[in-house]
Order: structure tokens, then sequence, then C-alpha cells
């Protein structure tokens, strides 16, 4: 078992972690992935100046199975597109994009000396991870840096997540994501199962991340708690914007990590000049009580998220609509 002892204190400065920035892609939920390029030149450019060391630039979705008038360009991620947005990126920071497994087409990506992307994270639920390893052994030999990103682990069985983890700690994959998909864990929760990554972690080389969603407004105190024990990667959104509750607000992680490589001003100046006017104009996330409810039952944010379209105020009727369900 992982040595059950934090890794560091509040106070503690940790060479080790890094911050991946999922604006663009979880963000891009919120509203079909229309950003514009202005918006996203700046994002990066905010990114640089701030010390982030990973941009997830959206996902790598096929255009046989999404139709590519009703998304804006950050879902399907073309080489070409995101060259004319990031150029060269000669900056240390890395570029990363999000495959679904499923949902996209492996065998259509570039050798990595040839490609904007510097990782590429692949998503799949337990029941899909041979699959995923075959995707990830296809991308680590065009020469990518790979992450498993495991979802909805809160719905799944102790003895099914050491077997996942087990088939992906004997994959060439880098780094393994803790996900909070359905923003329901605690953080008593979230330590338990980051002890449980981390020992594979350690027993196959593996880096842990978490990736955290705010049902609960707990998607920054988890991120921290998974961090205190010993997770790497931490994601994080401008202003928290991601589907539904939205996930860890970036401002806030890089307010609280110690590293003097990370300046909050570039972040909070972005949030200023663009992440304001968003909001202004009518995009909408972030923490919501029909969040919570979804949330605190374990369930896919899809109900809460018709609930808030449909601008229903009816809160109690709408548990009572998710517990007849549950």
């Amino acid at each position: 078992m992982a040595e059950t002892k934090r890794k560091g204190s509040l106070l503690s400065f940790r060479p080790d972690i890094k911050v991946l920035d999922a604006t663009l892609r979880d963000g891009g939920l919120c509203n079909d992935f229309r950003f514009t390029d202005e918006f996203a030149r700046a994002l990066y450019a905010a990114n640089v100046a701030a010390g982030v060391d990973f941009m997830e630039l959206g996902y790598k979705a096929s255009k046989k199975l999404f139709d590519e008038d009703k998304f804006g360009k950050f879902k399907f991620c073309d080489e070409d597109a995101m060259r004319a947005v990031v150029g060269e990126n000669k900056s240390d920071m890395k570029l990363c994009v999000m495959a679904d497994v499923g949902r996209t087409e492996f065998e259509s990506f570039l050798p990595r000396k040839e490609s904007v992307f510097d990782m590429v994270r692949v998503a799949c639920y337990l029941n899909e991870i041979p699959t995923a390893i075959r995707a990830i052994e296809h991308c680590k030999k065009l020469g990518y840096e790979t992450c498993a990103n495991l979802m909805a682990v809160s719905k799944a069985k102790d003895e099914d997540i050491d077997d996942a983890l087990r088939m992906l700690g004997e994959s060439g994959v880098d780094c393994i994501y803790l996900v909070d998909s359905y923003g329901s864990l605690y953080p008593e929760q979230v330590a338990k199962l980051t002890l449980r990554y981390l020992e594979a972690g350690e027993k196959y080389k593996k880096i842990i991340g978490v990736h955290a969603h705010n049902n609960q407004q707990l998607a920054f105190g988890n991120t921290i708690e998974a961090a205190s024990w010993g997770a790497s990667y931490l994601d994080a959104t401008m202003n928290g914007m991601g589907r539904g509750a939205g996930n860890c607000s970036l401002e806030l992680l890089l307010g609280f990590l110690k590293n003097p490589k990370f300046d909050l001003e570039p972040v909070l100046q972005f949030l200023s000049d663009y992440m304001l006017p968003l909001r202004q104009s009518g995009t909408v996330w972030g923490y919501d009580v029909p969040y919570l409810l979804t949330g605190r039952l374990n369930m896919h944010p899809s109900a809460a998220i018709a609930f808030v379209r449909e601008k229903r105020t009816d809160l109690a009727a709408f548990q009572r609509e998710l517990t007849e369900h549950d």
C-alpha cells in the first residue's frame, strides 16, 4: 500500500506539481466550443505568462460522428486550425488534446514531431480500458506523452478500479488521472482514491493526476486534497469554466500553490478581459443547486444541465424526480 502520509503541508513547495489548463476543452462544453481565435490566443498568452505547464486545446472528435456546423473548431482540433491560433509554441508550456474512446479516429493523428500537440489525454470509462490502451500505445508510438483519464470512478467498485489501474500500469501510459466526473466525491473519498492510484503509480512508475468538478463546491478542495497526498498533475480552468458546475478554478489553484514560477496576475487580467464578458454574453457555468442535487446523488449532470437550460426553479420537485429515478 502507498505510504499513508501527506506529501508535504499546505505551505510546502512541490516541484513535481504541474498545472493543466482545460478551459477550451471542459469550458467548451458550455458554448459548443465556439471560442474566438482572439479568446484562445489571449488564453494561451495568459497561461504562458502565468507559468502554466500544460494547456488543453480541446477535443479530437471524429467528424464522422459530430457535425462540424454544430460546434466550434476546438471540438475537433485540426492541426492547421490549432497552429493558426498558437503558432509554433516556442514556450515551455506543452499543448495537449483530449481524445474520447469511441469518438476519436486515432489513426488520423500525425507523428508528434509534425504536430502542434505534445500530449494526448485518452478519456474512457472502466469498461473501455482495453480499447483505451490500444489508443495509448498507438499515440506513444507516434511520440506523444499520454494520459489516461478514468471517468466516473465514483460509480466504480474498488476491485474494478484496481483492475483498471493494473492494466494501465502495465501499459505505456505516462499519467493516470483520477476524475470526479459527477462532482460527487468528498475530500476523504478523494484521499482514499488518490492513495489507491498512487500505489499503482509507485509500482508501475506512473504519474497521478486529478480532475475535479464543482457540483458540491469541492473542486478546489478535492484538487488540493489529492495533491497533498501526492497527485502531481492538477487540472483547472479559468474562473472554473466547465461542464455544468464547472471545475477547479485556475485562479484559486495558482493562488494556493507555492511554486514561485506561477504568476497570478496574467490570469486575473484574462478574467477581466475575457471571462467576465463571456459570462455577461450569456454563457452559463458554475455552481448552482441543481448540480448539487445530481452531485450528492452521484449522477451524471445531464438532468441538472437541462433543468438550468429550461430555467426551471422547482428545486424540490427536481430532487423528487432525481430520487425516483435513482
